[in-house]
Parts: structure tokens; C-alpha cells; sequence
């Protein structure tokens, strides 16, 4: 029991938002399929799938031996938010899986997951911070990071829509409805969500600590929504469910895609702002992988939306933002190796 405990002392620390990582480099995968480097997806998907058996073992072995710390993180409002991350990168592994013409059961299965993990840490989290008799100010606790409610619910929306085009009826009308569900709720949530994030960055003092990497999602939930909504349109010709409310779905697609264009010229700007005029340190933190994921997600929804709509002048900004992501992620990842061998340095001495 003793080196059990021993070996689990390293992930009393761990963030909850570390399956970031794997929602990242999923992400990316997806890209390089649709962009036709075929290898480099497999490449992901195998770093991916590696990241997250690691996370979910060192996940298992903090529930285990060092419950206090995460039931600690649960009752956070800045970090609890961090937790969905886990249903994010089950999802786009599982979607990866897929687009990548591997079993369809694997993906299923990981759907099955997602799903499960959604409802446990949704309602647990919320539920739980609704609760708490002392609560933060809302300029303390709000942030970009609030928005992975709408990005788990939007991930699932795209693995059911993926694995209803090959399934069977009755079970593919299941899924599309449950695609459906989650694409318009993902939308009004983030309505909620944005105006307060918005309230915060407008109307309460900001200065360069008060800018996280996670803002970035503010983009990428819209990203995400917009990719969910083009597969949706690429699904309707064979379930005439979705047929029926074919407007609806490509209007919307067009709204979220546009409103996730609008973000980014405004966190460029703050982002320079904040390294560039500020001289703020750029050091590794688990929240760059919420930079990476929404260049990604962007990249790929564009690229999804120009062929479900047709407005293919689009590829070029698809592609464009690929090789971008692919830097993002590649500086992210040379980030955190360089972290953890000086962590492992540090505990050798």
C-alpha cells in the first residue's frame, strides 16, 4: 500500500483540464485527415489514444489516494469547469477514431462514455457550486474555461452524428436526435455563458494576469458548434429527420462558425497586448492546450462548413489555419516535455 501511494503522490497535483491535451491533439488529427495527410492523423491518434490512458489512470489514482484534492478542485469555480475536458477529449478521440475508418465499435463505446461522463460531471459540478454558501466575485471566477460546458455538449453532438451515419435505424434517428439536442442546447448555453464572460472582459478592471490561455475557447466553443451543425447538414440527405429542418441547421452553422470568426481579430489583439506591450511570461500551463484546440476546431469546421454549404472560397482559410494549430501544438507539446524534465530533475535531486 505504501509504494502504491508513493506512486500516485505525483497526480495529487494533476489539473483537472489536463484531457486537454488529448482534445488537442485529437482535434489536429481530424485535420490532417481532412486536409489528406492521412499519416500524420494516424500519428495523433496514437499520442492521443496514449494521452488518454495515462490521464485516465493517473485520474483513477487521484480518486484513489488523494480524493480530498479533487473533491478540492470540484468545489472550485475557477477550476471545476476543467473537469469536462474529459468528456471533450473522450469524444474527439472517438471521433478521430472514426473519421479515420477504424471499427465503429471502439467509437461507440467511447460515445457510451462521454456520454455517461457528461451527465456525472454536468449536473455534479453545477449542482455543487449552486450550492456553496461562500462563492468568489464574478470577475474572480468567470472565465473562458466556464465555456467547456458548451464544448463537451457540442463534441458529443459531433461523435453521435458521425456513428448515426452508420448505424441502423432505429438507433441512427436515435442518434441524430441526440445530435440535434445537444447542437441547439450547446447554443443557448453558450448564450448564458458569453454574456457574462463579455460583462467581465468589458466592465471589470483587466490586466495581463486576468487574460488565460482558456479565453481562447470563447472562440472555440463556437468552432466546435459549427462543426457539429456542418455534419449535421451532411447527414440530412439520408435521415429525413434532419431533411426537415435543413435551413434551420445551415443558418445556424453559418451563425456559430461567424460568431467564432469575430472572436479571434479580438484575442490576437489582447493576446500581443498581454506578451508583446505587457511583457507578460510565456511559460508552459496546461491552459495552452486551450489555445491549440479552438485553432484546430476552427480549422476543421471551416473546412467541414465550405463543403456542407458550398462555399468552398473557404478552404484556403481551413488550410491556413491547420498549419497553425499544427505549430500551436508542436509548442505546446515541446512546453510540457520540457516541463516535466525539469520536474523529474528536480525530484531526482
Amino acid at each position: 500500500m505504501r509504494a502504491a501511494r508513493t506512486f500516485a503522490a505525483p497526480v495529487a497535483g494533476l489539473s483537472p483540464a489536463n484531457f486537454a491535451i488529448v482534445m488537442a491533439t485529437g482535434v489536429i488529427g481530424v485535420d490532417a485527415q481532412q486536409q489528406g495527410y492521412d499519416v500524420l492523423g494516424e500519428v495523433l491518434l496514437a499520442i492521443a489514444l496514449v494521452a488518454w490512458l495515462a490521464l485516465a489512470a493517473m485520474s483513477t489514482g487521484r480518486l484513489l489516494w488523494h480524493r480530498e484534492h479533487l473533491l478540492a478542485d470540484l468545489r472550485s469555480h475557477q477550476r471545476a469547469p476543467g473537469f469536462l475536458t474529459t468528456v471533450a477529449g473522450t469524444s474527439v478521440l472517438g471521433s478521430l477514431w472514426l473519421v479515420l475508418g477504424l471499427p465503429v465499435q471502439a467509437s461507440a463505446l467511447l460515445c457510451a462514455l462521454a456520454l455517461a461522463l457528461w451527465l456525472v460531471l454536468t449536473y455534479g459540478i453545477l449542482i455543487a457550486l449552486t450550492l456553496q454558501r461562500d462563492k468568489p466575485a464574478l470577475a474572480d471566477a468567470i472565465s473562458g474555461a466556464w465555456l467547456l460546458v458548451v464544448v463537451a455538449m457540442q463534441s458529443i453532438a459531433i461523435l453521435a452524428v458521425l456513428l448515426a451515419a452508420h448505424a441502423q435505424q432505429p438507433a441512427r434517428l436515435m442518434l441524430n436526435f441526440l445530435a440535434l439536442a445537444m447542437w441547439f442546447c450547446g447554443g443557448m448555453v453558450y448564450v448564458w455563458l458569453i454574456s457574462l464572460i463579455f460583462y467581465r472582459l468589458a466592465f471589470f478592471r483587466f490586466g495581463p494576469e486576468d487574460l488565460a490561455p482558456t479565453s481562447w475557447i470563447n472562440m472555440g466553443a463556437m468552432a466546435i458548434s459549427a462543426l457539429a451543425g456542418a455534419q449535421l447538414v451532411l447527414n440530412a440527405p439520408g435521415a429525413p429527420f434532419l431533411s426537415s429542418l435543413l435551413p434551420v441547421l445551415q443558418g445556424g452553422t453559418v451563425l456559430y462558425w461567424a460568431v467564432g470568426t469575430w472572436w479571434i481579430p479580438l484575442l490576437a489583439g489582447l493576446a500581443l497586448w498581454r506578451y508583446v506591450h505587457r511583457r507578460y511570461p510565456l511559460r508552459y500551463e496546461v491552459g495552452y492546450w486551450g489555445v491549440v484546440f479552438p485553432l484546430g476546431m476552427y480549422s476543421a469546421a471551416t473546412q467541414q462548413m465550405a463543403q456542407a454549404l458550398g462555399v468552398r472560397f473557404l478552404l484556403p482559410v481551413a488550410r491556413g489555419f491547420f498549419f497553425l494549430a499544427v505549430a500551436a501544438w508542436l509548442l505546446t507539446a515541446a512546453g510540457l516535455v520540457r516541463q516535466w524534465l525539469r520536474a523529474n530533475e528536480r525530484r531526482a535531486t
